[in-house]
């Protein structure tokens, strides 16, 4: 069965917008193209008004890094326009496995 790693994150949209969290997600993440399908690139949206942001924010990203990345792979994505970050409709979300959570925690560095 396929599947894609996620966080869900559960915000309060008086104290942060979900075009806030878009938008923080952009500036940390770093798309590299064609990738195994746990670890592709995506955000999720619940309406039309999400959807509508997230989609205007991952154009946004395609532009930035179409003109300032290194990474080839990202490049060649973005010249033959492949999917660079896809933006969904929220489906069920399912917890990973118990050994899965806090796992950077669970790390000795």
């Amino acid at each position: 069965m396929d599947h894609t790693e996620a966080l869900l994150v559960e915000f309060d949209p008086i104290e942060i917008t979900y075009e806030d969290l878009v938008l923080e997600w952009s500036r940390m993440h770093y798309p590299r193209g064609k990738t195994k399908c746990q670890y592709r690139s995506a955000v999720w949206y619940l309406n039309e008004e999400q959807r509508e942001i997230a989609e205007h924010v991952v154009e946004g990203m395609k532009i930035y890094m179409g003109r300032h990345s290194t990474s080839p792979s990202v490049v060649r994505a973005i010249q033959e326009e492949e999917e660079f970050s896809s933006v969904e409709e929220a489906t069920r979300f399912f917890r990973a496995e118990e050994y899965h959570q806090n796992f950077t925690n669970k790390q000795r560095f």
